[in-house]
Parts: structure tokens; sequence; C-alpha cells
């Protein structure tokens, strides 16, 4: 592949003049090099006036290694869709046949195979007569069909096998648990796919572009191997870089496209831009000392040849970093103050002033206090989860580092009074579900898919799982002398066994070492670990879910949802602002800061022709309905028609609701997380018709208008005339005046009212029921 200086990225592999250095040791056959004997060499690639060398070793040349049922058949099982859910992968097989989902059994698999059935599947008098093969070339009725053709490797693989008398492997006694230290080699330790990127330009009808991937294998003893025939390709965006079985992705419609490789347990995959041929296109410079956040958003959008749109107005920026960072609207004064303010840095100021109020403590509480499930249950008490969330907000009020803040909750023992901390492990008891809280609140990452058999869509194992979780294996539980309260100690036994082998798992860091923790707390040694600087995981997450609240989406969204499968929209930006928030000792603040100080965050809704079909990269601002807690108590603020929760003063914020069993029907209907998972996805900011006609016909906007009084006391006790009153209610609710249209419309409509009051309680309820009002723009 070559790069022009465009950026556009071409497959010249037919085009190049390949040659080795040495023919004795390699012999090349079209684009592929196989091995003859033992040595280095060369492979040379001669395109143009350049030439690359890229150097070969050969071990174990002269011998061909015996078919493997771990390291060969599977693969060719996989590759052909055999172990998928919808056929012999599903949980009871298909046709009597059942095989371990995507192969994470290979004991399993070898055993049904061979031993369940007698000669049924396989033939070993007559190889060729065994149904195995004969189903996949279509020889006999199939419900899968022809899978591969009897001239084909595959077929020759699997004929080998058989004819070798389907020998067991190490790989297949590794997972009986019977291996020796050189079973390793028949598992790939890591998965490559090349090239790592491509931007493809694509052509006219008629006309085919695009790029050959190749995906290459690791494997612990040092030797690597070419599995693309054996790997299973696909594509998040077909319609733009479809990618065939082949690994050959041919350019479609102008947009991105992350495509994948899965061999084995592993998941590898490479990013796709697809720009039309003769597009014409002025890049803008980037400022080299401009924010770091909008430095990679420009890299990105200018290798998608977009344009970002204008910085939005003073106006809108006010109002959409209030309800952002505090959650409540800001106040005529404010507004007034801001627009009026002829400083060139007025932005930046009112930033820092909003981040220095307690109700961005608040608001971020309320984030967490969600994610962690705090409410009263049967077995968590009103006190412990008022208590609970009290703790939480005070973290944050006190501007507690995010990683100190998490140790303490992960550590915690004592009462769940005295330490109201503990409530965490009270709030879920069942040991394998805290491990999967723990790794996707914290880390963004689903293990839920490994309990049962290997992620299919990720690098996670059974042995991922059941190791991780045995970190929690030991936490105990007993009576206090309140009966509301419990006290949560680390009991120094139990363990967590395999769903397959039973046998215990030692405790195990995700995607890493086995630590330690013999006379230790586990919890401890995991804390330890998950709030290290160097953890991959943890500030990344964390910062992907503040970018998410300040954007409107996350890097990679779902925020929750961090897998190979779904990568970040722009990795380099990803990969900074966890740096960063670790630069800053795990301060929120001072990465909002960065966020909202961004012209990325501080751009218009108003896309441009380039960018019109954008989600994924902020060239424009995303218009996002106001969350169910912060539309309420915008609406009781502007109304002057507090609110009364339980367990908290009249006039008190629903962000500040503690239980998460204290609702009403507004917040219900508007999308408050009811706490009863982990997932971000609980609180929904999707609009409906509940809502709309909530606001249209129920008590939360008329009857707050009404008890209020704020018309009232404008008309009669302060004498302003209808032309003010109208201009103060726009400027309360959208942060802004009316435009002389609307202006001219509404005192028009206002002439022939003889119950002023009325009227102009009627101009607020329709401008609360405007979408200008709900939504953050």
């Amino acid at each position: 592949m070559i790069r022009k200086d465009s950026g556009v990225t071409v497959d010249v592999s037919k085009e190049v003049d390949w040659s080795v250095g040495d023919s004795k040791i390699v012999k090349l056959n079209q684009n592929t090099v196989f091995p003859i004997a033992d040595g280095k060499t060369n492979l040379i690639a001669s395109y143009g006036n350049d030439k690359v060398r890229i150097p070969i070793e050969i071990s174990g040349g002269s011998k061909r290694p015996a078919v493997s049922f771990a390291k060969d058949v599977m693969p060719v099982l996989t590759r052909s869709g055999c172990n998928t859910g919808s056929c012999h992968g599903a949980s009871r097989g298909k046709d009597g046949f059942r095989l371990s989902l995507f192969g994470f059994d290979p004991a399993g698999d070898y055993y049904r195979i061979t031993r369940e059935i007698g000669v049924r599947r396989i033939n070993l008098a007559r190889p060729s007569e065994s149904l195995l093969i004969k189903k996949s070339i279509g020889a006999v009725p199939h419900t899968g069909g022809k899978l591969f053709d009897k001239d084909s490797d595959y077929y020759a693989t699997m004929l080998e096998w058989l004819q070798d008398g389907v020998p067991a492997d190490k790989a297949s006694d590794k997972a009986a648990g019977k291996a020796d230290k050189d079973s390793a080699s028949l598992e790939a330790t890591s998965l490559a796919i090349y090239p790592p990127q491509a931007v493809i330009q694509s052509k006219g009808e008629g006309e085919v572009s695009g790029q050959q991937f190749v995906a290459i294998a690791s494997y612990a003893d040092g030797t690597t191997r070419d599995v693309t025939r054996l790997a299973s390709f696909s594509s998040n965006n077909s319609s733009s870089a479809a990618i065939d079985s082949d690994g050959f992705v041919t350019a479609g419609l102008r947009g991105e496209a992350f495509v994948m490789a899965r061999f084995g347990t592993h998941t590898q995959g490479s990013q796709v831009l697809v720009l039309p041929e003769n597009l014409k296109y002025d890049a803008p410079k980037i400022d080299p000392h401009a924010n770091y956040i909008d430095q990679l958003v420009d890299r990105k959008l200018g290798q998608l040849r977009m344009l970002p749109s204008d910085q939005c107005s003073d106006e809108e920026f006010l109002r959409r970093a209030t309800i952002d960072i505090v959650g409540l609207l800001p106040t005529e004064k404010e507004f007034h103050r801001f627009v009026n303010d002829p400083a060139d840095d007025k932005r930046a100021r009112l930033i820092d002033q909003l981040l220095d109020r307690k109700e961005f403590s608040e608001i971020w509480a309320m984030k967490f206090a969600q994610l962690l499930m705090i409410k009263s249950t049967n077995q968590v008490s009103y006190k412990s989860a008022y208590l609970y969330a009290n703790w939480l907000t005070d973290k944050f009020a006190r501007n507690v580092p995010i990683d100190e803040m998490v140790r303490e909750l992960l550590t915690s023992s004592g009462g769940t009074f005295s330490a109201p901390a503990t409530n965490f492990y009270e709030l879920e008891r069942d040991t394998l579900k805290t491990a999967e809280n723990v790794a996707q609140v914290f880390m963004g990452i689903r293990t839920q898919c490994a309990q049962c058999h290997n992620h299919p869509f990720d690098r996670w194992t059974m042995d991922d799982y059941y190791g991780f979780a045995s970190f929690f294996s030991q936490v105990g539980r007993k009576n206090a002398e309140d009966y509301r309260e419990k006290i949560v100690f680390n009991r120094f036994k139990g363990e967590v066994k395999h769903l397959l082998t039973e046998r215990p798992v030692p405790p195990t860091f995700l995607g890493g070492d086995r630590p330690n923790t013999k006379g230790k707390d586990r919890r401890v040694v995991l804390a330890d670990w998950l709030t290290n600087p160097d953890n991959p995981y943890f500030a990344k997450s964390i910062a992907n879910r503040v970018w998410a609240h300040m954007m409107g989406s996350g890097i990679v969204d779902p925020v929750d949802d961090i897998r190979i499968s779904n990568p970040p929209s722009n990795p380099e930006l990803f990969d900074e602002l966890g740096k960063r928030l670790v630069d800053y000792k795990f301060d929120f603040r001072s990465l909002v800061r960065d966020i909202c100080n961004s012209k990325a965050y501080g751009r218009s809704t108003k896309t441009n022709e380039s960018n019109a079909h954008d989600q994924r990269n902020y060239a424009s601002a995303t218009i996002r309905r106001i969350p169910a807690e912060s539309l309420l108590d915008c609406i009781s603020s502007v109304t002057e028609s507090p609110d009364k929760f339980k367990g908290l003063p009249l006039g008190s914020r629903a962000v500040q609701i503690a239980d998460g069993t204290t609702s009403n029907y507004f917040l219900t209907a508007f999308g408050r997380s009811p706490r009863t998972t982990a997932c971000d996805c609980e609180a929904s900011t999707s609009p409906s018709l509940s809502q709309a006609l909530h606001l249209l016909n129920g008590n939360s906007v008329h009857n707050k208008i009404v008890s209020g009084k704020v018309i009232n006391r404008w008309l009669d006790k302060q004498k302003l005339s209808p032309e003010t009153i109208i201009d103060r209610i726009y400027v309360r609710a959208l942060s802004r005046l009316p435009s002389q249209e609307e202006k001219t419309k509404l005192i028009a409509s206002l002439n022939d009212q003889k119950n002023k009051i009325a009227a102009l309680q009627d101009v607020f309820w329709a401008v609360l029921n405007s979408r200008e009002f709900v939504f953050n723009h």
C-alpha cells in the first residue's frame, strides 16, 4: 500500500514486483511466500523507484507439521460459520449437533465430533465419507447449505485430519486441564490486521476500488502465521466499506467504517475512510497553538474532507454551557451580564464560574448515583441509601479525585451507616454481577457475554470473566446492632469456580496478570491496579463519560461498551483525554474546562453541506433533549414553583434526590434512570409521545405557571408592559430575546385579550412547550 500526499492510500500489491533474496529458503507463488528450508532471507518489494526489504526467518521449514484440531480444524469450523449462534453454536445446537459458540470449548467440541455419535460424523475407515465434510461440501442434505468446495484448502485440511485418525492435540488437553507448557504454541496470543488504516477513493459507476486486508496471528513460541484465509471478516458499515470473506474491502458511499478480523479468541480492526474521487476540498489550517482537542478533532475532519460548522452565538453558548455544567438555565441577570460583556475571554470566565458552583457537583453525583444504582430496596434501607448518596455528593463537592473515590468505594469495609461506601456491596450481593458492574462502570467494558462463552465481539474469554470475578469472592456480610444496618468485611476465604472446569479460578486482572493475593484483601489489590495511572481502561473510560455528557455522544458510544468491534470515532482523542485526566490527577473539573473551552464544544448546531450527515466527528454541535431531572429543575426555576421530594425540603432540586425509588410522573415519563442496572442507557433522553402530551396537558407546566405567579407579579406589582414581559419570558426560558417577527405576532394576539394575565400565561406555556426549550442546542 502507498500513501499519497493527500492522505489517500492505494493498494498496489498486484502492481509490485515481488522477489526473494534466497530461493533455496523460500519460494514465491503469486503473492504468497512458502517455506522450503531453515534460514534467513528477505522478501523484496519493488514499485517504481522504491524498494522495500522485509526480513524472513524460517524455522522448521523442511518439516510439514501435522494438522492440529485446535490450530487448523477449529478455525475452519469458525470461518465456515458452523459454531455461530444461529447454527451449531446455539445453546441447544442444531439438528442434533452442538458446538461451543465460536469455539470457546475445544475439548468439548473434539469430544462431540469424534465420540458422540460413533461413525456417523467421522468415518476413519473411509474419511471422505464422514458426514462432517460431506455436509460441508453439499454432498448430502445440510440445513446450513454448502460451506466450501471439494477442491478448497478447507476441505483438504479437514480430510487430512480425518485421514490422520482425528488426533487430539495439546490445545484440547489444555482445555481439559491436562496440557504441558508446549501447548501454548497451539493458541494465538495476538492478532494483527494490515493495513491499520486505509483512505480509499471511490470510483465511478462500473469501476472498483478497494484494499486487500491481511490478518496475521502470533503465537507464544514466537512464530507468526497468515490467517487471512481462516479469519472471519466483517464491517460495521457495509454501505461505505463492504469486506468479503477473503478480506478485500470495496469502496462504496462516502463515509467511515471499521473492518474487523476475528480468529480464535482474538478480534482486531482497522479504520477505513471512503472519499469521492473528485471531491473538492480546501482544508482549513489547523492552529498549532489551538486547544489539543481542536487539533485532534480538526485533524480527523481533514481526513474526512469535512468542514466544521461556525461557532455558536453567545446566547446559545451561555444556555448550552449552563445546562451542561450545572443543569440549570441562566438567570435573566446572568444573561444580560454575559451578552453585554465585550471581553474576549468571557466564555472562559463563564466556564470557570459555573465549575465553581455546587450544582456541578450535584450533577455528577447524580450521574454516578445512577450507575451505582443507589436506591432503597428490601435489603438496603432508606437511611443507607440516603447516607450513600450524601457520601457520593460530598466527594464531588470537595473535588476528591475520581481515582481516590473509586479506590475508597471498592475497598470499603464497615457498617452501611458508619461507612456509607459499603452499600456498594449491599445493593448488589451477587459476586459475578458485582464484577460485571465494576468492569462496566469503571472500565466501560461489558463482560456479561463471557460468563457462558467467549465474547463473540471482543477479546474477553471465560477465563477472564471468572478470574476477574474472583476479586470479589471473599466479601462477607453480617448484621449490625441496628436491624437496618449491615456490616461488610473481608472474609479471607471463598473462591469462584469456572463454569466449564468447575475449578477455582485465581484472581486475574482483565487483560493482565494474576497478582499475588495471598493474605491480602483482594479488593485492595484490584483497586490499586484499576486506579493506577498506567491502567489501560480506567482513565479513558471516565474521560469518555465526561466527553459524552458535554458533547452529546461518546467517542466510544455507548460509553459503557468499549470493545474492539465498537471502536472510538477518534482514537487519538480518546487516548489523549484519558492521558489528560491522569495528568490532572483525575480532577474532573480540569477535563470539563478543556472540553468547554474547545471550539468543538462551541460550534453551532447548524450544519453545512460537508457535515450535514455527520454524527460521530463533532463537526457541528449535537441537539440533545435536556435530561429528566435537569428539565424539571429548569421548569421549576423559570416558573418559580418549587417541588417537594421525599426526604428533602421544599425547593430542593430533582438532581438532589438521593433515593432512586423516589420519583414522580414527570421524571418517569422523561426517562429518569430506575437504577436497576449499571447501564448508562437506563437514563434516557429520547423524546416520546407521552412526554409531549404531559407537557401539553399535564400539571407540570400549567400548574407551575399559575402557582408561581410570575406573570401576576410582573403585570400587577411591577407594572411591566406586555412587550417587556414577553422579552423576559424568552430570556428566562430560551436565553435569547424574541425576534421582531415573534414579538409582533405575540403582541397582536394579546390585543384582543381582555384577561392579560391569562393571555401572557398562555405565551409562557407555549414557550415552555417549544422544542427550543426542551432541547439543549
